[in-house]
């Protein structure tokens, strides 16, 4: 039986970093959905707007599953943003959500390049839950939301085993960033139009 377990999360949080240090400690396949479509052509074009490719969720949902089906490896780990809605839900054991502070997540996008609309727009999403709402929606009672504001990678990863090994229950919508930028007095900053 394999296990496939999901790391999403609005871009910055540090989805990639998390999977590939998960995926070395549980010795697991290891997909980049972005790196995924590109090598099996599994997009329809670019979106210049937001600088990103446009996938083809349903080839892409089509690819991931062949690709479960013949893996020889028990533990697959699966990174992308958009993992909830592409991959197979019969398929899927655990989906990690990832979530950090708007604060931190701001400064991180500006180190990663992002400014402007597509900075904000993914400020947005992470406010007011988007990826939490995908994971939830598709794979209801298999979702673990996790803040790792401030966090090494090597913490959150612990974090992650001690979810998989039963050794911590996970929760889902005890991050509520929107009360905590209220509270900070600076809610206004992030909700403003691009």
């Amino acid at each position: 039986m394999k296990r496939v377990i999901l790391i999403t999360g609005t871009p910055c949080v540090g989805k990639t970093t998390t999977a590939k240090a998960l995926a070395a400690k549980l010795n697991a396949e290891y997909i980049n959905l972005t790196e995924f479509a590109k090598t099996n052509n599994l997009t329809l074009g670019d979106d210049e707007a937001r600088c990103t490719v446009i996938v083809d969720e349903e080839k892409m949902q089509q690819q991931l599953g062949e690709n479960i089906e013949a893996s020889q490896n028990p533990n697959i780990i699966i990174d992308g943003h958009f993992a909830s809605a592409v991959t197979p839900t019969q398929h899927v054991a655990h989906v990690f959500v990832l979530r950090r502070h708007p604060k931190e997540l701001k400064a991180f996008m500006e180190k990663a390049g992002y400014s402007g609309s597509k900075m904000w727009e993914n400020l947005q999403a992470e406010i007011i839950d988007v990826c939490l709402g995908e994971a939830v929606e598709v794979h209801a009672g298999r979702v673990c939301e996790m803040d790792v504001t401030g966090k090494a990678v090597e913490d959150v990863v612990r974090e992650i085993l001690d979810v998989l090994e039963k050794r911590k229950t996970c929760f889902v919508g005890w991050v509520d960033w929107m009360g905590t930028l209220e509270q900070e007095g600076i809610l206004g900053e992030y909700l403003k139009p691009n």
